[in-house]
């Protein structure tokens, strides 16, 4: 795709940027490539933050004076594939049908991320006395893992913002908190007998369970507990432990070598991510003392793969008083699932969430971002601009 040299609006960016495949399991690259090359037509200079085998960059850029704190727009390039799902359209075209643009990433969240560019490029072109900065990410829908390199780049190259706006879809509305989430890819090592050799062998499969089953137990005990104030506004309003996918073992007369599974973690705030994930690395400890009596080359191994701080509620936040003043609207709400906002939040930003789209439309099928939606992005975009001049 060439890089235009004429300023694209909204809908032309999200088009653009749609027909990229973008799925997080392959390259981000030729998005970025296009995009950096847009930017820089507009005077823009833009900075790459590779991953370790430079299959993929984050890409961030700074508009307006060479002082600390301005805004940053914060996005991720990345989108959940597509395979298996029944589309009527294109999911790579953007479609127009019955008030609603239809395509991956319309609503999560290339419309948002369309809408930043636009921006940066009208207060390039406007001029602003506080400066606005893009952070575009990788690798969010694997759990976060991109955007927290990308931070740490851009708090090196760039002024340091004080407001970081995520635009996850929100409806528009403000969203000041989220749980925080981690995870496990858990590897148990067991010992092959014949099944009817039970207790000279060790199931992988089976000692896999126990820790299953113990999580479970957290699950119970969790629920069965009054719920604490600052997790009421959550739904639910706990603390989950979660095991989606599992597999192992060769044959029913086998006891299994190997199983895998991985666990995911959503915490609410007033509880602590690393006294919850170092609970479970305790439990599989204790499990793996009992393996290897019988077999000491049996064991659990684990492997964290994703950590995602919880967005807390600022007092007197500054994000959230800007995005106030720019909707008119004070109402507040949190989410169950985890974002960027909280790796901003935890580098220094002042961060909230607020962006086009609704979460029910994100990885479906057909996923669609309503044309009011887009518009009242753009409108909020217009009054950010405006407050930055």
């Amino acid at each position: 795709m060439g890089v235009p040299m004429e300023e694209l609006t909204p809908r032309q960016l999200l088009q653009a940027l749609v027909g990229f495949p973008t799925v997080s399991t392959g390259s981000n690259l030729d998005l970025v490539d296009w995009l950096e090359g847009y930017l820089a037509g507009h005077g823009i200079a833009a900075h790459r933050h590779w991953n370790e085998d430079r299959s993929k960059a984050a890409l961030f850029a700074h508009v307006g004076p060479k002082v600390a704190g301005g805004v940053v727009l914060s996005g991720h390039s990345d989108v959940v594939p597509v395979e298996g799902q029944v589309w009527t359209s294109d999911p790579w075209v953007v479609t127009e049908r019955d008030g609603r643009l239809y395509g991956r990433g319309t609503c999560d969240m290339k419309g948002y991320v369309a809408l930043a560019v636009w921006a940066l490029v009208r207060a390039q072109k406007l001029g602003v006395a506080r400066p606005l900065q893009l952070a575009l990410s990788y690798d969010e829908e694997l759990g976060c893992t991109g955007a927290p390199p990308m931070i740490a780049a851009m708090q090196k190259v760039l002024p340091q913002a004080e407001i970081a706006l995520i635009g996850e879809p929100s409806g528009m509305k403000l969203i000041n908190g989220h749980k925080g989430g981690t995870g496990f890819k858990v590897h148990v090592k067991g010992f092959e007998v014949h099944s009817s050799l039970l207790p000279y062998g060790v199931s992988a499969v089976m000692e896999g369970a126990r820790l299953i089953h113990w999580l479970n137990g957290q699950n119970a005990d969790i629920q069965a507990r009054p719920v604490a104030a600052r997790a009421a506004a959550f739904d639910p309003p706990f603390t989950t432990l979660h095991v989606g996918t599992i597999k192992g073992g060769t044959a029913n007369n086998i006891t299994a070598a190997d199983c895998q599974f991985a666990i995911e973690m959503r915490v609410v705030p007033g509880e602590d991510l690393e006294a919850w994930a170092g609970s479970v690395e305790a439990e599989a400890a204790r499990l793996t003392q009992t393996m290897q009596a019988v077999r000491p080359e049996a064991g659990f191994h684990l492997e964290r793969f994703f950590r995602v701080p919880g967005l807390q509620p600022e007092t007197a936040g500054a994000a959230e008083a800007l995005v106030r003043r720019l909707t008119g609207d004070n109402a507040t709400g949190v989410v169950s699932y985890g974002t960027e906002a909280g790796q901003f939040q935890e580098a220094g930003y002042s961060a909230v969430i607020c962006g086009p789209g609704h979460i029910a439309q994100a990885h479906q099928p057909d996923e669609y971002l309503d044309l009011a939606e887009f518009a009242a992005g753009q409108r909020f975009m217009e009054a950010l601009l405006q407050e930055l001049a």
